[in-house]
């Protein structure tokens, strides 16, 4: 029987997401993202990042990033 573990494992990995997008310069390539698309959807439901139609695809960019 398999141990449990006795640190806590983050169920909502939006702040992981935002942590990666800060080291990617503020944006990403929304299919170059590993984060599940509920993890994305709550960011962009609090205003922590926006979805970007570029022509050549679309990008997760950081709200506060210019």
């Amino acid at each position: 029987m398999p141990r449990k573990s006795t640190y806590p494992t983050p169920t909502d990995h939006s702040s992981l997401c935002l942590q990666y997008l800060r080291r990617c310069g503020g944006s990403a390539r929304l299919c170059s993202i590993n984060f599940s698309l509920g993890v994305i959807q709550t960011l962009v439901n609090q205003k922590l990042v926006k979805i970007k139609n570029t022509g050549a695809g679309f990008f997760v960019e950081l709200e506060d990033a210019k």
